[in-house]
Parts: structure tokens; C-alpha cells; sequence
């Protein structure tokens, strides 16, 4: 059974699903009106001092691969048409670095000031952490409702403590697109 998370909740990965090794971290969204909005998920791959531990780790549209091969971004969608997710990262929990001590996962907008986006102008947006071995969804986000004029959110965290990955919904939304979580991140 898929639990639906809200903001501030936490959920030990390891102990709810102890054979869980790849999950799929779906984005998906439609839009309210005939406009074209483009969403983006990023993946940043954080070590002990809070910082990427080297500015690959940062798995997004023009980075889609992680250098030790356990993220993988599968491209960028620019429209959101279609059903189910738009966009989505593919990652091997077991193969992650063990530098690694954080995912944190960040949706931006995509020229969201200039073309004056926000996330009030999307219907459905989720964002959604699927069993690859079961094709079993374990949590979803959803976006639009707790966030209607923000053009970013830090969807989540996965923390690695003591080799167990516990899923935090963070739900942080601001204005600061993807440059500005570069900038506290790199």
C-alpha cells in the first residue's frame, strides 16, 4: 500500500521495505490552462559536510548520470503532456557512494520568472518513489497544493544513517530556481 506523505513526515525506507535496492523517482504534472510549463527534478548527492561531494553528483537534464553509476536521470520533459511521470530519475540505493549521506531532491521551474510560472498554474503535480523490482509505488508528494505561488520546492530528502535510508518530506518552496540550490549545494 502506497502511503501518501504530507509535509514534515518521515519514513524509514530500509525498515518498510527491507529487500528495496532501485527505486524510480517519477515527476509527473498536467496544467490548469493551455500554457506549457516546465517542470524539472534534480537529484543532489550530498556528503557529511552538507555540500555535493563533487559537482557531478548533481544528477538533473544536463547532467543524467551520476559518476559512480547509481543515478540516473532519463530526460527532460519541457511540456508535462501525457500521463504518469514526465520525468523521472532511475537510482541503486545499494550502489551509491558511500560518501553519499543525502539525496536531496529539488523541482524547479524552468525559466519560471521570466515566463512568470508558478506552481498554482499546475493541476496534479506529484512527485512519487516506485519499487523498480515490484513496479510498487511506496510514497507520493503532491506539489500544487501546498505550494501555489513558490517556483521551486525541495520535494525531499533520503538520509543514509547507520546503512538505513529514511525518506523526509521536506517540502521547502521558494524562488530561487535551480541556480540558487546550486549555489547552497556546490
Amino acid at each position: 500500500m502506497s502511503i501518501k506523505l504530507t509535509k514534515g513526515s518521515k519514513l524509514n525506507l530500509t525498515k518498510k521495505e527491507p529487500s528495496l535496492e532501485k527505486i524510480m523517482i517519477g515527476l509527473g504534472w498536467d496544467m490548469k490552462t493551455s500554457n506549457k510549463l516546465d517542470l524539472d527534478v534534480s537529484m543532489f548527492m550530498i556528503g557529511k559536510n552538507g555540500k555535493l561531494i563533487s559537482d557531478e553528483y548533481l544528477v538533473f537534464y544536463n547532467n543524467l548520470k551520476s559518476p559512480d553509476g547509481s543515478a540516473q536521470h532519463l530526460g527532460d520533459n519541457r511540456t508535462g503532456e501525457g500521463d504518469g511521470d514526465d520525468e523521472m530519475i532511475l537510482v541503486n540505493l545499494a550502489s551509491i557512494n558511500p560518501e553519499v549521506t543525502e539525496l536531496i531532491l529539488a523541482v524547479t521551474i524552468h525559466e519560471a520568472e521570466a515566463r512568470r510560472h508558478h506552481f498554482g498554474l499546475l493541476k496534479d503535480a506529484y512527485i512519487r518513489i516506485v519499487d523498480v523490482k515490484t513496479d510498487r509505488q511506496i510514497l507520493i508528494y503532491d506539489l500544487d497544493e501546498e505550494f501555489p505561488t513558490d517556483t521551486d520546492v525541495e520535494f525531499g530528502r533520503l538520509v543514509k544513517q547507520n546503512n538505513e535510508w529514511t525518506f523526509v518530506a521536506s517540502g521547502v518552496g521558494g524562488k530561487e530556481g535551480l541556480q540558487g540550490y546550486v549555489d547552497r549545494y556546490a
